[in-house]
Order: C-alpha cells, then sequence, then structure tokens
C-alpha cells in the first residue's frame, strides 16, 4: 500500500537524522511517523495530537500500515503531556503563531539533547523572531512547493549565545542561502512583494520593522555574489 504523504512532510522526514527518536507534535492521520517508520529512518516515533479523531486515525494507520508496535499515541495539548524521551520534535502544518505557544509552555525543550523540526503554514517571520529572540538557532531551512503554496521547513536547536536575527532575517534568514533551490527566488519574491504591499497599504501606520525589513531584503539582492537572485525576482 501505498502511503498518501505529502511533499512538505517528506521535506520535514529528510531533516530528521537516521536513528533519532521523533516526536511528532500533531501527527493528524500519523502518516509522517508511519513514513520515517517505514523507511528506518526513526527507532520510534511519539505520535500527539489535540484531538480524539486525528489521534485515533493515527492509531489505526499505523496498524494498517504495519508499525503500531513501534509507535507511542498520546491524547496532548502541544508537547504538554507526551514523555520527553526523544532526541527529534517535529511540528508541522501549524500556524507561527500556535508554534509559538508550544514552545512557550515546554520551557524544557530549551536543552541541547532536543532539535526541532518546524513546517510552518503561516506566519513564518513571527516564528523565526521568536525563536532567535528566545535563544533558538535555526541551522537549516529550505524552500519547497507543495501544490499551489510555498513551504519552509527549518531545523532548530538550542543555542542561546548564538547572535540574533535581523528584521529582514525574520522574513529570510541566513539559513535559506544554503539551501538555494529552485524554489528560493520566488520565496523571496512572495516575501518582498509581501512586505512592500503592507508598507504601501498601511501608510504611517505600518510597523517600522516592516520597512527595515524590505530595505534589508533589497539590499541583499543586491549583494555580491546573490545577482542570481536579483535577476530572478525582477
Amino acid at each position: 500500500m501505498n502511503l498518501p504523504i505529502s511533499a512538505r512532510l517528506l521535506a520535514c522526514a529528510g531533516f530528521v537524522p537516521p536513528g533519532d527518536r521523533v516526536a511528532d507534535i500533531g501527527c493528524d492521520h500519523g502518516y509522517l511517523g508511519i513514513y520515517l517508520l517505514q523507511k528506518g529512518i526513526a527507532s520510534g516515533v511519539i505520535a500527539s495530537d489535540l484531538r480524539p479523531g486525528p489521534l485515533q486515525s493515527a492509531v489505526r494507520n499505523a496498524a494498517k500500515y504495519g508499525v503500531g508496535d513501534k509507535m507511542r499515541f498520546y491524547l496532548s495539548d502541544g508537547a504538554q503531556s507526551i514523555p520527553r524521551d526523544f532526541d527529534c520534535l517535529v511540528c508541522a502544518g501549524m500556524g507561527g503563531d500556535t508554534m509559538v505557544g508550544i514552545l512557550t509552555q515546554a520551557p524544557w525543550l530549551k536543552n541541547k539533547q532536543y532539535r526541532l523540526i518546524l513546517q510552518c503554514q503561516s506566519k513564518t517571520p513571527l516564528l523565526r523572531r521568536y525563536l532567535s529572540e528566545n535563544g533558538w538557532r535555526i541551522t537549516e531551512e529550505s524552500v519547497l512547493r507543495d501544490g499551489r503554496f510555498l513551504y519552509t521547513v527549518m531545523e532548530v536547536i538550542w543555542q542561546p549565545d548564538y547572535p540574533r536575527l535581523s528584521c529582514g532575517e525574520w522574513y529570510f534568514p541566513p539559513a535559506l542561502l544554503e539551501n538555494p533551490g529552485e524554489a528560493l527566488p520566488e520565496y523571496y519574491r512572495y516575501v518582498t512583494n509581501g512586505l512592500r504591499i503592507a508598507v504601501t497599504n498601511q501608510g504611517d501606520g505600518v510597523e517600522p520593522t516592516k520597512i527595515t525589513a524590505l530595505q534589508e531584503l533589497q539590499a541583499l539582492a543586491n549583494a555580491a555574489g546573490l545577482q542570481w537572485l536579483k535577476e530572478d525576482t525582477k
């Protein structure tokens, strides 16, 4: 049986180190955890969800695809009610504000033993800002297209002495430039167009950080060695 897993979840799976014990927060149908076990990537999976319906669906799917004995299931609001014996925590398919809430409610995650893999659906700059200002470092991030939408997936570790991101980097962090895939120029255009519209339409009421961010990103495209970004986003 083929597992109906999306491109964005496959991208998350690509960030999981082989042998890690994984906690999938907001597991929905459980496809990510099932895939990680089927492919021998994860050594075990904790699957949790806030709602009983999706969690029961994950239980059924794990049995259906033959990995039920390697998954543990928890009804949990974020990471609050799960065991802490894992290496890698995945949050996928949520808004940035929801992820901020999950991390705020689980301060014990501020520990070098944990790696976070975050796939944000909306308010990604808010999430990046929160991470940077609260001791987290984005070590890797990539952009992909899944259907009509662009998504980013990021790996995050606890490193409180790492320099904070600037306003522009909340929208387009340095980690993205280390993975210059085909969707990156399109993502840059999407981000800068959104900032440009906000600055123009909100007039005197625009947040100063958005003006600064737009200026930084315009300068980024003009930087030496990044002419490909400028040319592709005309």
